[in-house]
């Protein structure tokens, strides 16, 4: 295989979108070390608008669409994405060529005043972009006050020490990776917080056509994440799973048998319905499509068809 001269990634442009994207330039500069690896930095839909839940404004896609024009004019070669952050129906034109090795899945609890949710008295407000993170949490803590809260991670931190939040619910790995672990108070276990598909695993999306891109690429993907995420997003695409959907799907693999645990909730986290399966982490796809069938069995369609359409 000839070795690439010149690699182009797409990247957003918020601080933990270029953390990841670098982190991928400096796998591939290991990999190929005569090859020149540059970013080139876009400003999303997502990142623009952020005066309302995503749920309302369109959805996961907004965030990538401005990468995938670049891929599709050849601008880049690759697109580097937080994994549960790429819509699970890719257009034909492009695919997932590689999941990297997955950093800690979990979600974090993030205030300046209290240790856990657990903590928080009756009425304290708690931030979060996720319908997935609020149904889970009005359904443990109904006596909370859950809020929508977007923009970048920074932006997130800035509007809790601005006093608009008691505390905030975010992605454990995002804090990680930007050197702001000690902003992390308590970090949820899955049982209280089941995270979301792909949920702290980086995707690398390339041109459908661009084999040369898959081939040079393969190397940076980890079978094991892969595998796992598989199962993850195979229940959400069987749900019709986007972030309109209170939908939390996590797996695990000792790289031999895989488990998969999976939710759908109502977005007053009244009805929370759950799954689980189990079986050879070869067969990720079916066990992803056993435990959707074993949610839709228990009534996820009328949950799925609760939810209030998007704006």
């Amino acid at each position: 295989m000839s070795q690439p001269s010149r690699l182009i990634i797409a990247t957003r442009a918020s601080r933990l979108a270029l953390w990841q994207a670098e982190h991928v330039r400096g796998r591939l500069l290991a990999l190929y070390p005569h090859c020149a690896v540059e970013l080139l930095t876009l400003t999303s839909r997502g990142d623009q608008i952020l005066d309302r839940t995503l749920s309302k404004v369109g959805g996961k896609g907004l965030f990538v669409k401005e990468l995938e024009n670049a891929l599709l004019d050849g601008r880049a070669d690759l697109a580097v994405h937080s994994l549960k952050d790429v819509p699970i129906d890719l257009q034909a034109s492009f695919e997932l060529c590689a999941m990297l090795e997955r950093a800690d899945p979990r979600d974090a609890f993030v205030s300046n005043r209290y240790g856990a949710l657990r903590d928080l008295p009756e009425g304290a407000v708690v931030g979060t972009s996720s319908l997935r993170r609020e149904s889970q949490i009005r359904a443990r803590y109904p006596h909370l006050v859950v809020r929508p809260l977007r923009g970048n991670l920074d932006t997130r931190l800035a509007k809790l020490d601005a006093g608009g939040y008691d505390a905030i619910v975010l992605a454990a790995a995002g804090l990680e990776r930007l050197g702001l672990a000690q902003r992390i108070r308590a970090v949820l276990d899955v049982e209280e917080s089941l995270p979301a598909a792909g949920q702290g695993a980086l995707g690398i999306e390339i041109r459908a056509d661009r084999d040369d891109a898959r081939a040079w690429l393969a190397p940076l993907a980890s079978a094991r994440t892969t595998a796992c995420v598989t199962a993850e997003r195979t229940v959400s695409r069987t749900l019709g799973g986007s972030c309109q959907v209170p939908l939390g799907a996590y797996a695990t693999s000792d790289g031999t048998s895989l488990h998969l645990r999976a939710l759908v909730a109502s977005a007053d986290g009244t009805r929370v319905l759950h799954a689980e399966g189990s079986g050879p982490a070869t067969q990720a796809e079916s066990i992803g499509a056993a435990v959707a069938r074993e949610l839709l069995d228990k009534g996820a369609s009328s949950l799925l068809a609760e939810l209030p359409a998007h704006d």
